[in-house]
């Protein structure tokens, strides 16, 4: 094997490897899913692996693949990040990254470690429970919780996610059972109301959500539910990563039932701003740095 490579081959094959399909590796590189294919065979022929295990409607990494991909995600953020030191950056203002509030302090545990690496990315992270299409053209960067079969060409899909129940530490000593959670009082969160019948008719089909739903309580926010909860007040039923994060950083609750799928999943939707060629290299550093983040703890 000669040990010049194409480049583009290489990002190619990332971009296909993240999204496990050559059309939506197409789709986010403005290529044909013929030049995408034709790419990866290039490669594969570059280095007499197969990369790809072809499937109908997906493509699978083989054990090649999956040896080679981490080497070859670095290698492309070094690259970014070089260019962007040496050569300095048009970047006349910092990057706004759009999420709820649960995701932005789901993401603020690596946070640090990403600001030492990219000392230079200046960032500013603001909440929207509800995203404004209007504001979309102020925003580089939009993380957005959504049902997985409504993702679209200007959608790329992070995670799909999983609903736990969870209390306090004292009340979970409480609770062994479905029943013994029917008994506890409701913290429904707005816009998530439904997670707790969810939860509750997943494992009891129509069957009553709880027998405390009268003594229910109503909070705007994932994290307000685990502060209630921790307090003793009720139980809620959160996102499994937001929930495992909050434990770790040591907050007074516990996770007390097997989690369930959502059947919702996070995008990063592309934006206006976010297309903007004088900041897109940085951009494209932070959204590497997100993918990471949450495929380091997808199930």
């Amino acid at each position: 094997m000669k040990s010049n490579l194409n480049l583009n081959w290489l990002r190619t094959f990332e971009a296909a490897a993240r999204l496990s399909g050559f059309s939506a590796a197409a789709r986010e590189l403005g290529l044909t899913q013929v030049a995408v294919s034709q790419q990866i065979k290039s490669l594969e022929t570059k280095l007499g692996h197969d990369l790809f295990v072809r499937h109908p409607k997906k493509v699978q990494l083989t054990e090649a693949g999956k040896a080679y991909l981490p080497s070859v995600r670095e290698g492309l953020e070094k690259l970014t990040h070089a260019t962007y030191g040496l050569f300095g950056s048009d970047i006349n203002r910092t990057i706004v990254v759009r999420a709820s509030i649960a995701v932005l302090s789901w993401l603020t545990s690596g946070l640090n470690c990403f600001r030492q690496q990219h000392p230079n990315i200046k960032l500013k992270l603001v909440t929207s429970f509800w995203p404004d299409p209007i504001d979309t053209q102020k925003v580089d960067i939009d993380i957005v919780l959504m049902p997985s079969h409504k993702q679209t060409e200007s959608s790329e899909k992070l995670s799909d996610e999983f609903i736990v129940p969870i209390c306090g530490q004292h009340t979970g000593k409480k609770i062994f059972s479905l029943k013994d959670l029917r008994k506890q009082v409701p913290v429904h969160i707005v816009g998530y109301d439904d997670h707790w019948s969810r939860y509750m008719n997943y494992f009891e089909p129509l069957s009553n959500t709880s027998t405390a739903e009268n003594t229910s309580l109503q909070v705007d926010t994932s994290v307000l539910a685990c502060d209630l909860v921790a307090s003793g007040i009720g139980c809620a039923v959160l996102i499994e990563r937001f929930a495992r994060r909050s434990i770790e950083a040591g907050r007074s609750i516990r996770i007390v039932g097997e989690p369930i799928p959502l059947q919702q999943s996070h995008f990063l939707v592309k934006t206006e701003a976010g297309n903007e060629k004088s900041v897109s290299a940085e951009i494209e550093v932070f959204k590497q740095w997100i993918r990471a983040e949450f495929a380091a703890v997808d199930r």
